[in-house]
């Protein structure tokens, strides 16, 4: 960035502030930042998911980082008047020794933050390609070749990118020309690679409707497919001109980069097909639901106020606490709570003061909510309709229609179990065959 202007870097400074204030905001709209706790969805089930969630979530802090520490340190030290060249940004040789020696840092932290979204993007594409190519075979994410490609591209990304940084130091202007060369060759290739997915998907979703599969699946698939092909786009804003500087940056004798009008426009374009690209994909990791959030602050509000009602009957004289009355307000109390937040589909029958319950026969919390689990997951057989098989299990109220009854012909779809489980491409964990999975599971993921 040495031969940029300061406001190039101020363009840089001000989108990726733009984008970290983005995602504080996002991820508090999505869950209040329960996401980033490592034990949220279990210490097994969600640790590729915690991962991919702080590598994005670093990348973000470590560029905004980047741009704004090179924006200070290029107004400070301004433009100067060169002979026979007119007046240019000063040169590093000429910065301050304290601007000089933060360039290495600034450089590294940058460099790691282009590794950690190589990571990103290179999950990103062996996911759509398993998705897409996965088939009927109940194949799994964790033992398919191309989670195996990730966990081997991404060992890669990680060395090759801060090494080739370390490595060049020495020499301020190549590091920063080797390094956006090897990044933006990196991410160029990805973004290249993932064309073919969206030629692809097109027929994909066709195929799901000649499935017969859901028109919610088929909705939240396109959604993520035309995101998809926006973030293409700007991803190719962001490596092309990279690509450029970086080649002419490596060369003996540089045109471009001598040139500060075709510097500085090429570093703008790459600034907001980054930062456009990073919040899009923001987006697709943790794809936010309106309808979700508003029933999630209702509950929080209702359980508040159920809080409240507890606390109140609680506080009932002990020689009170097993009257008929209190224990059909409890009843209905606790009925009404699990009928509004687990299982409302579930019709249990109102009590009537009439009919008390005897005294060692007190539904207890404990109870209720085994009997409702009970309820929840009936053992189901394999049933033959007409020429349609409805699969056996257990729990058929939450699994997906296109599996609890298939016709004869299902045994040769193309579908892979994991399309109607599909939220995001981070949240792989429940992404295993639904018909072995427990209800409740599918009942409660997150819209």
């Amino acid at each position: 960035m040495s031969h940029t202007s300061p406001a190039s870097l101020l363009v840089w400074a001000i989108l990726s502030c733009l984008l970290l204030t983005f995602l504080v905001y996002h991820l508090w709209s999505f869950d209040r930042f329960q996401c980033l706790k490592w034990s949220n969805n279990g210490a097994h089930s969600g640790a590729f998911k915690r991962i991919m969630t702080y590598s994005y979530l670093l990348s973000v802090p470590l560029i905004t980082t980047y741009a704004v520490g090179f924006a200070v340190i290029k107004y400070q030290e301004g433009f100067i008047d060169i002979p026979f060249f007119g007046i240019i940004p000063k040169p590093y040789p000429l910065w301050k020794q304290s601007s000089q020696d933060a360039i290495f840092p600034f450089t590294l932290l940058f460099s790691l933050s282009w590794a950690l979204e190589l990571v990103t993007h290179l999950e990103e594409l062996c996911f759509w390609y398993f998705l897409v190519n996965a088939g009927s075979n109940s194949q799994e994410w964790f033992k398919s070749l191309y989670f195996r490609v990730w966990v081997v591209g991404s060992c890669i990304a990680l060395l090759y990118m801060p090494l080739l940084t370390i490595f060049t130091r020495h020499v301020p202007l190549r590091s920063e020309a080797y390094t956006f060369l090897a990044g933006s060759l990196g991410s160029l290739s990805l973004t290249i690679a993932f064309l073919p997915v969206l030629s692809i998907f097109p027929r994909f979703l066709l195929s799901l409707k000649s499935e017969g599969v859901d028109v919610t699946t088929i909705v939240r698939l396109t959604k993520f497919h035309e995101l998809n092909t926006i973030r293409v786009v700007f991803r190719f804003l962001f490596t092309v001109p990279f690509v450029i500087l970086g080649i002419d940056g490596s060369r003996p004798h540089q045109h471009i980069n001598e040139s500060m009008l075709w510097t500085d426009l090429l570093t703008m374009i790459g600034a907001l097909g980054c930062i456009v690209s990073s919040g899009i994909t923001l987006t697709i990791f943790f794809p936010r639901s309106v309808e979700g959030e508003i029933a999630s602050k209702e509950a929080r509000k209702s359980r508040s106020t159920h809080s409240h009602t507890w606390s109140d009957t609680d506080s009932i004289p002990p020689e009170n606490n097993h009257s008929d009355q209190y224990l059909v307000d409890r009843h209905r109390s606790w009925h009404k709570y699990h009928a509004d937040h687990y299982e409302p589909s579930i019709s249990i029958p109102e009590v009537s003061p009439s009919q008390s319950f005897p005294p060692m026969m007190e539904m207890t919390e404990d109870s209720y909510s085994s009997k409702v689990r009970n309820h929840q997951q009936p053992i189901r057989p394999n049933r033959r309709i007409g020429e349609d098989v409805e699969l056996g299990g257990i729990g058929v109220g939450s699994l997906p229609f296109a599996i609890q009854k298939t016709s004869s012909r299902a045994t040769f779809t193309t579908i892979n179990p994991a399309v109607y489980q599909f939220r995001s491409p981070i949240d792989v964990a429940s992404y295993r065959n639904p018909i072995n999975q427990s209800t409740s599971r599918l009942t409660f993921a997150r819209p």
